[in-house]
C-alpha cells in the first residue's frame, strides 16, 4: 500500500508530556495507599462501571448501570458499508493500475477541497489531500458561495486524468498526469461552465463520459430549492474542458440532479437523483436512450435505490459506477446512522447493480454488509477487535466498543464539553503488537493525544506522543512495537481542538 499521506512514527518511544505523568491523567483513582494490595484490583473492577456510568445519560452512582440499548440496524460488527471512515458524499471512482481512487464531497456541504481516498484492494483506504481543486483556486467573477462539490474523474484518450468539479455553483475542469496529482486548472483561471450559464438553474454536478469511439461528453445541472432540476449535455473537445458544439437539454422525467451516463449492451443509461437529501426522499432514478443525447425514457421500475427506514438506509443517492471483475457496482452516499436532519454527515456505500440488454436496471438492494469486494479489511483481523473498551465519557449515539467493531457506521466520541477524555482497551491478555491504526472521525482535522500501553492497567508506558504535534489523516499509522494487555488513548484539553472521536482503532 502506498504510504503517502499516512502519518508514521519511528519505533523510538516518546517521553510523556507534563500532565500525562504515569499515564493516570483523567482516569479514576482510588483513595488507598499506593502499596495497598487491593488498590489495583478495585480500580480495575470499577473502571468499566465508572466508564459505563460516564457513557450513560441517565445513570447515577446510586442506581444500577443501565445496560446499553440494542444495536440499531446498520450497527452490527464487521459491516462492509460504509466503505470510508468519515462523512463524504457524491462519490466518483477511478480504477487504475491495480489501485482504486474515490473522490468525493466533504460533508457537511463541501469543504475548501475534496476528499480523496486510495486503496490497493478496495478494502483498506488511505486519505490524501489534493492540491486542486480548492475554493480559492476555483473562484471567478461569476462564482457564488458554494464550496467544493461533486467531482467526476476519468482517464482520457491522451493518457491524462481529467476532472470536472462544482465550485461556487460553477463547473471547473482540471487535468493531471497521475490520479493524486498534482492537478491544475485546464482553462487557467476561468470555469468551464459559469454560474450564469443558464439563469434560474444550478450549474453543478458535472459528469464526464467517454464513448467507445473516443468522443467525450459532459452532463450537468440541477435546480434550486430542491425543485426545477434540469440536465444538459454537450460534446467535449480533446482537452476534455471545452464544449464542442451545441448544448442539449436531455432532462428525463423526475430529474433533479447528479447525472451519470453508463453504456451497457449498446444502450445509454442515464442515472440521476431526485428528492431531498435533507429528508428521506432522495433516491436514484434512471432513464434509457439509444444515443448519448437521448431521448431518454424513464425506466418502468425507476427509482431503483431509495430509503429503507427500517434498515436505517436513508436518502441514498448521487452515485458513481464501478466495473470490476466483470461486475458492475454502484457507489452512493446515504445518511449516517441514526439519521439526524440537523447533521448532514453522508457516508459512501457500495452494492451490486445490474444493467440488462432489454434496457432496464434491476432494483438495487442496499446493504450494510456490502459485497465481498469490501469485506475483510484490516480491522477485521485486528488484535483489538471486540476488545473490552471503556471511556471517560461517550457522546450521543456512540459507545467505547464501537471503536473496535470493524464498522465505519459506528464510532466512539467523548461527550461534548467534557474534559480529560480517554479511551482504553483491555485485550484480554498480553499480546505483541507492531502497528496501530487510528481512524479519527475527520481525516482532515488535527488531533492531539498520547498513546500508552500497560501490562496490568496500572503501570503505563508512552508509545506515541502527539500532544505537541497533532496528527491528521486516515489512518494515523503508528509503527511502534511492544507487548501489552492494555492500551489507552489520552486526549489533552486544548482550545479549538475537535472532540476526540474514532471510527476504528486497530492493533496489528
Amino acid at each position: 500500500m502506498l504510504q503517502s499521506g499516512v502519518p508514521r512514527l519511528s519505533t523510538t518511544l516518546a517521553r510523556p508530556s507534563p500532565g500525562f505523568r504515569n499515564g493516570n491523567a483523567a482516569l479514576p483513582t482510588m483513595p488507598l495507599r499506593p502499596s495497598h494490595p487491593l488498590k489495583n484490583a478495585v480500580r480495575l473492577a470499577l473502571l468499566p462501571i465508572l466508564a459505563a456510568l460516564a457513557c450513560s445519560a441517565t445513570a447515577s452512582v446510586l442506581a444500577p448501570v443501565t445496560p446499553p440499548p440494542p444495536l440499531l440496524a446498520g450497527q452490527a460488527p464487521r459491516s462492509g458499508n460504509p466503505i470510508l471512515p468519515g462523512y463524504y458524499a457524491d462519490p466518483t471512482v477511478l480504477a487504475y493500475q491495480g489501485h482504486a481512487y474515490i473522490y468525493a464531497t466533504i460533508d457537511p456541504w463541501g469543504g475548501d477541497t475534496l476528499g480523496c481516498w486510495e486503496s490497493p484492494d478496495f478494502r483498506n483506504w488511505t486519505y490524501h489531500t489534493l492540491n486542486w481543486p480548492t475554493k480559492r483556486a476555483c473562484t471567478s467573477p461569476t462564482s457564488l458561495g458554494a464550496m467544493v462539490w461533486a467531482p467526476s474523474v476519468l482517464r482520457g484518450r491522451d493518457g491524462k486524468f481529467h476532472m470536472v468539479v462544482s465550485v461556487g455553483s460553477e463547473i471547473w475542469a482540471g487535468v493531471a498526469d497521475n490520479p493524486l496529482g498534482p492537478w491544475r486548472n485546464t482553462l487557467g483561471n476561468r470555469p468551464m461552465i459559469p454560474a450564469n450559464f443558464r439563469p434560474g438553474y444550478h450549474m453543478i454536478d458535472a459528469e464526464l463520459f467517454l464513448d467507445d469511439d473516443g468522443q467525450a461528453y459532459v452532463y450537468w445541472g440541477s435546480g434550486w430549492n430542491w425543485v426545477n432540476g434540469r440536465c444538459w449535455a454537450a460534446k467535449l473537445k480533446p482537452d476534455m474542458a471545452t464544449l464542442d458544439g451545441p448544448v442539449h437539454d436531455v432532462t428525463p422525467a423526475h430529474y433533479f440532479e447528479a447525472p451519470i451516463l453508463v453504456k451497457r449492451h449498446g444502450l445509454y443509461f442515464l442515472l440521476y437523483s431526485a428528492g431531498k437529501t435533507t429528508e428521506d426522499t432522495y433516491c436514484v432514478r434512471y432513464a434509457m436512450g439509444k444515443t448519448p443525447f437521448g431521448p431518454f425514457v424513464e425506466g418502468a421500475n425507476s427509482p431503483i435505490l431509495s430509503t429503507h427506514r427500517s434498515e436505517n438506509i436513508v436518502s441514498p443517492g448521487h452515485n458513481g459506477i464501478l466495473h470490476l471483475g466483470g461486475r458492475d457496482y454502484i457507489l452512493y452516499h446515504r445518511q449516517s446512522i441514526p439519521f439526524d436532519p440537523r447533521f448532514i454527515g453522508r457516508q459512501v456505500c457500495i452494492d451490486p447493480i445490474v444493467f440488462t440488454a432489454q434496457g432496464q436496471i434491476h432494483a438495487v438492494v442496499p446493504s450494510h454488509a456490502g459485497p465481498s469486494l469490501v469485506q475483510g479489511r484490516d480491522e477485521a483481523t485486528s488484535l483489538a477487535f471486540g476488545a473490552h473498551a471503556t471511556a471517560s465519557t461517550c457522546g450521543p449515539h456512540t459507545r467505547a466498543g464501537f471503536a473496535v467493531d470493524d464498522n465505519y457506521a459506528t464510532r466512539w466520541s467523548a461527550a461534548p464539553g467534557s474534559h480529560g477524555a480517554w479511551l482504553q482497551l483491555d485485550l484480554g491478555r498480553e499480546v505483541r503488537f507492531a502497528r496501530q491504526d487510528l481512524r479519527f472521525e475527520y481525516a482532515w482535522k488535527s488531533y492531539r493525544f498520547m498513546l500508552e500501553s500497560s501490562p496490568d492497567g496500572r503501570h503505563w508506558t508512552a508509545v506515541a506522543d502527539f500532544t505537541r504535534q497533532p496528527a491528521t489523516g486516515s489512518p494515523v499509522q503508528i509503527d511502534a512495537a511492544g507487548t501489552a494487555r492494555y492500551l489507552r488513548l489520552v486526549f489533552p484539553d486544548a482550545p479549538k481542538a475537535p472532540i476526540p472521536s474514532l471510527f476504528e482503532w486497530s492493533v496489528h
